[in-house]
């Protein structure tokens, strides 16, 4: 995994271009297409402070999530209007409201025990913000801990050479070298990233739906 103080930095100096002000642009066109009923319960991997949370919980879905930078998720909390009770599980901190719980430390040190039972993975900026030695190792994980829930996951695809991540480019290739043994996996759509991804690179950004095969 990047080193934490690489995350922690980026938060403390505000350098969080990877958080977008409102939620994700395919986020409300596509996530019926998990067929969840509403109270479901959505995992989001490394969720920073992102709108989407605020999105899921306005519908009357439960959201949990894990992060590795605290501050960031003291301003989720304080953006959604909510004070968490806060309580400590080994390495990990757990901050808990009403319909949702948010993990905070190393995603690698959270069990299917302590998550709890989840019906569906919103993956927006989990998978794209891990560099590719880490990657193998973070979606086995993912499928272990969630039991192979369905998912919603958004990739980008760009010439790495470029632009230096994260976001990193993750090809189809890859995502079905991930997960292409335990899920059946939909192209739901892909699309061009307007003006380019941070403003440079062109880049397209892929929905895909993972069910368990």
């Amino acid at each position: 995994m990047m080193e934490a103080d690489f995350w922690v930095n980026k938060w403390q100096t505000g350098e969080i271009a990877f958080h977008e002000g409102n939620p994700n642009r395919f986020l409300a066109g596509y996530f019926d297409t998990l067929a969840l009923p509403a109270p479901a319960r959505v995992f989001v991997p490394l969720c920073g402070k992102t709108r989407d949370i605020a999105w899921l919980l306005a519908r009357r879905y439960r959201v949990a999530g894990v992060e590795l930078v605290g501050t960031a998720v003291d301003r989720l909390f304080a953006e959604l209007g909510m004070q968490p009770t806060i309580s400590n599980h080994g390495a990990l901190t757990r901050y808990s409201a009403k319909d949702i719980d948010i993990y905070v430390g190393d995603i690698f040190e959270l069990s299917a025990e302590l998550l709890g039972p989840v019906d569906a993975v919103y993956d927006r900026a989990a998978l794209v913000a891990l560099p590719k030695d880490t990657r193998a190792r973070y979606t086995g994980h993912l499928s272990m801990i969630t039991n192979k829930a369905p998912q919603l996951l958004i990739s980008y695809e760009y010439d790495q050479t470029r632009m230096d991540g994260p976001p990193f480019s993750v090809s189809s290739t890859e995502v079905a070298q991930h997960y292409g043994a335990g899920y059946e996996i939909k192209l739901l759509t892909s699309a061009d990233v307007p003006s380019g991804l941070k403003g440079r690179c062109p880049s397209t950004e892929s929905v895909w739906y993972l069910r368990n095969s």
